[in-house]
């Protein structure tokens, strides 16, 4: 790992060309979401039941989609899948949004932060209303919330900078899959209007919260490499986050999902599916544009 300490200091109150560009779009950002402010509790008027005799999910977004799983599947079958995986779907928004909050909240008004912190509790209001109507979503008509059952990946190296840079990754990369979803979703005029609803205004957000953390990361990237990270820090970090997206990708198959369908033996099929090309082919998809930044700004290299 590279040693501590070696990032040149600037002198109090200079700025960078950097900084300048970084808060002219965080000016931007919150202009927007000022503009574009909902009240949550009263934006959105709850049928008492989503209907089960229609999709809840698209099927291309289903997790057999591809395979011949999902030709074996009757259309009564194929309804239930989509109105679990929704709840599934949901319900790692809950615990995803959950973790970033966390994250944030320890570095809204801390040194290194002073420049995004006002964008910071935009974000942590939205994020905050955005935990609220999906749980209430699983809640009112699924009666349950999945719980998080992600495998834990090994601890962030503690070098603060490496530490900042990695929690701010892991947060666009969780919010561009989501987002990749949510887009599908609100156009998909096959689905709920309350689904639909839910998740145009989460791109609306989102949107804002993509544009602010890929200018995040590539400055905490590029300022990394600046102060002298190494080629043995560099792979262990393209290593965690290689894993982060696989686990992530991973999440969205859960045997608990298959049992509330009607499918037998969940673990089983779980495998199955992880491993079959088409699935793969769908993951890349989804990623496409995650990766494509990773490797534009250097993170990942031709082996990724």
């Amino acid at each position: 790992m590279r040693p501590q300490n070696t990032r040149p200091t600037r002198p109090a109150g200079t700025a960078t060309a950097d900084d300048t560009e970084f808060r002219a779009l965080l000016d931007r950002l919150s202009d927007k979401a000022t503009a574009d402010y909902y009240n949550p509790f009263t934006t959105f008027d709850w049928p008492p039941a989503i209907p089960t005799d229609g999709l809840w999910m698209s099927p291309e977004l289903l997790s057999v989609h591809g395979t011949e799983l999902i030709d074996e599947m009757s259309p009564a079958r194929i309804q239930a899948l989509s109105r679990w995986e929704s709840v599934n779907f949901y319900s790692l928004n809950v615990h995803g949004i959950r973790e970033l909050l966390i994250e944030v909240t320890r570095r809204i008004h801390t040194p290194g932060f002073e420049l995004p912190s006002e964008f910071f509790h935009h974000f942590i209001g939205e994020e905050n209303d955005h935990m609220w109507f999906f749980a209430t979503f699983c809640l009112k008509y699924a009666g349950k919330i999945y719980p998080d059952k992600s495998v834990k990946l090994p601890e962030a190296p503690r070098d603060p900078d490496i530490e900042n840079f990695l929690v701010f990754a892991r947060i666009l990369i969780f919010e561009q899959i989501v987002d990749h979803y949510n887009v599908h979703l609100a156009a998909d005029s096959r689905l709920h209007p309350t689904i639909r609803h839910i998740n145009r205004l989460h791109h609306q957000d989102e949107s804002r919260h993509i544009a602010f953390g890929r200018r995040l990361v590539q400055l905490l990237w590029e300022r990394l490499l600046d102060s002298g990270l190494d080629e043995a820090a560099r792979l262990e970090l393209r290593s965690y986050l290689d894993r982060y997206l696989t686990t992530s990708m991973e999440s969205l198959y859960n045997p608990a999902v298959y049992r509330d369908a009607g499918l037998a033996d969940g673990f089983a099929l779980r495998r199955r599916l992880l491993a079959h090309p088409a699935r793969q082919a769908a993951h890349a998809k989804v990623l496409h544009k995650t990766t494509g930044f990773l490797h534009r700004i250097g993170v990942f290299d031709a082996r990724h």
